[in-house]
């Protein structure tokens, strides 16, 4: 499934997002989990920020 929606991003349009992925400290048992997301470029930096 991942190389199938970073094959859509490269078309048209789709050139203006990005995939991000942000590692998060689970509150329940301690362990890092991954958060994967698509969000605009200009939008990146505020994703990480929170």
């Amino acid at each position: 499934m991942a190389k199938k929606s970073v094959a859509s991003l490269q078309k048209g349009e789709g050139r203006s997002f990005a995939k991000v992925i942000k590692m998060v400290k689970s509150p329940k048992t301690g362990a890092y989990i991954f958060q994967e997301e698509i969000v605009q470029n200009d939008k990146v930096k505020d994703y990480f920020a929170k």
